[in-house]
């Protein structure tokens, strides 16, 4: 017979239970926590003590005019100026890195635009600028429990290898092992795709926090995709799944930067749109504010611009079709210049959905855009360096904190 959890398995178990709680949801009473968390108060105290004791959490009495009378119940809140993770969001026109306290709470971020024809050795060095800008600002006693990197490519889970860029190209440069080695805060920088991380936001802070089925499209030059099925991140054999951009929906159609031609990536992104406003060809015609040019002349009434996102509010929407026929998802959400481009074409997309997918799976599925905006990616890499915390929050923390760790 398979022996069950032990009481220490348990007890780590329930301390990362309640640090995610307060974590994803704010500060909370000990009532609250053990009516949610489905535990008696006196186990609720012995849990809040350990992770008080740890540094991660402090208890308090509540604030506000909404205090009972009588003995109150302290609350718990995340200790996020002292426990924090670093983010790093690659995108092909800029890149943004920030230091985000638990609890979500951004403490303070470095952004930057990102010329198209730089190479990788620039890139490294612009991330690593700014990461030991913002760590140099953490107070003395805090400490970085995780790092991760979101980067617009097909990425290989087992070893974080870019495998494929198809809008940026780093070469054979290793961004994770090179940043961690560089910045030597004794923590491995995590490398995914952008997407997929998108996904992540969207699920734990975003638009979807109470669907548990969805997919989330991201567009940046590109087009990417990330599948939360039963409230789980879909990766797939080697962490390649989500790569929606990459589905072929008009064979014999436009180019791909991937090499295939009519991807969902060829007809929605945003070279295509500049294409069919006639954009393409302008010097400096490229980027998010390029796409947002486009609409707000369509919404202005421009003939060109008003035909081409409906072309591409058409493909969007075929796209969105199929995807809904194979995931029957409870809602799709959109990111990046994708959202802009929703926004404009929201008809055109519904439109074709509504002939274009079974009744069935289309009958309950919402469409939404990103509610964290442009920072969806950036909160999605600092909730995947949240993750081994949150999973044992002490004995991560205890490792961490060893004497001769110090400040970059």
């Amino acid at each position: 017979m398979k022996a069950g959890p032990s009481q220490e398995d348990i007890r780590r178990h329930n301390l990362g239970t309640l640090l995610r709680f307060v974590h994803l949801r704010g500060p909370a009473s000990r009532a609250t926590l053990a009516e949610s968390l489905g535990l008696n108060r006196s186990t609720i105290m012995a849990l809040t003590s350990d992770l008080t004791a740890a540094g991660l959490v402090r208890e308090e009495l509540p604030r506000g005019p909404g205090r009972r009378a009588g003995r109150p119940s302290l609350v718990v809140r995340p200790e996020s100026t002292r426990v924090y993770v670093l983010a790093f969001e690659v995108g092909v026109d800029r890149l943004v890195v920030a230091r985000v306290g638990l609890g979500g709470v951004v403490l303070d971020r470095r952004e930057g635009v990102r010329a198209r024809d730089s190479d990788s050795a620039e890139l490294l060095g612009v991330l690593v600028a700014g990461a030991r800008s913002l760590v140099r600002k953490a107070e003395r006693d805090a400490v970085c429990v995780g790092a991760a990197l979101g980067f617009p490519g097909t990425v290989r889970r087992s070893d974080d290898t870019i495998m494929f860029g198809p809008n940026l190209d780093v070469g054979d440069l290793r961004l994770g092992d090179a940043l961690s080695r560089r910045l030597g805060l004794g923590i491995s920088v995590s490398v995914c795709n952008d997407a997929n991380l998108g996904a992540l936001a969207e699920h734990e802070r975003g638009a979807g926090v109470n669907c548990d089925n969805l997919i989330y499209l991201h567009g940046d030059v590109g087009v990417g995709g990330g599948i939360i099925a039963h409230g789980r991140l879909l990766g797939g054999d080697e962490g390649f799944g989500g790569e929606i951009g990459h589905m072929i929906i008009n064979p014999g159609g436009r180019r791909c930067a991937c090499g295939s031609s009519g991807c969902l990536e060829a007809e929605v992104g945003e070279r295509a749109l500049l294409h069919h406003a006639g954009r393409d060809e302008i010097p400096g015609q490229a980027g998010r504010d390029a796409v947002r040019d486009v609409l707000a002349s369509a919404d202005a009434g421009d003939i060109v611009a008003r035909e081409a996102l409906h072309r591409v509010g058409t493909w969007l929407g075929l796209g969105v079709a199929s995807l809904v026929n194979v995931f029957n998802p409870g809602m799709v959400v959109f990111g990046g210049t994708l959202r802009d481009i929703y926004l404009g074409a929201a008809a055109q997309v519904r439109s074709v959905l509504a002939t274009g997918a079974l009744a069935a799976p289309r009958e309950k599925v919402k469409l939404r855009t990103a509610a964290l905006g442009d920072d969806t990616t950036l909160v999605g890499a600092a909730e995947f360096a949240f993750a081994e915390v949150l999973a044992d929050p002490v004995q991560v923390l205890t490792r961490l904190r060893a004497p001769e760790d110090t400040p970059v």
